[in-house]
């Protein structure tokens, strides 16, 4: 089932400068999160900054699925993306846990040209 986030996403933006929120649907990470990007940035993904559930492991190995296929396909338990300011993101995710929302910090704003990279694996 789809997972709305009108409530906790309206809290955040009231108490953070919310510049970016992009919902981790089919074409998962590497489709969605530039289309919120300005030119000239990419988002710097760490892989494993959030708990993988279990659901995903099994998938890609019954089915043979490359590490990009399955970020590219699946949401990889990230249901949604919100880019705030670096010096905001503590207060991001204290927001977001008062809404009652399970939030991690999975990664960064750099200089680039709109895409999605990752560290801590090969995707």
């Amino acid at each position: 089932p789809t997972k709305l986030y009108v409530k906790p996403a309206l809290a955040l933006i009231d108490k953070v400068q919310v510049k970016g929120m992009a919902h981790i649907t089919g074409g998962g990470f590497i489709e969605n999160i530039p289309r919120v990007l300005p030119d000239g940035v990419n988002a710097e993904i760490n892989y494993g900054s959030w708990p993988i559930l279990p659901i995903f492991e099994l998938m890609q190995q019954k089915g043979s699925i490359t590490n990009r296929d399955m970020f590219t396909t699946f949401n990889m338990g990230v249901g949604m993306v919100i880019v705030v300011p670096a010096e905001q993101a503590d207060q991001a995710l204290a927001v977001l846990k008062e809404q009652g929302e399970e939030a991690y910090r999975i990664g960064t704003v750099t200089q680039g040209e709109k895409i999605v990279t990752f560290t801590g694996a090969d995707v």
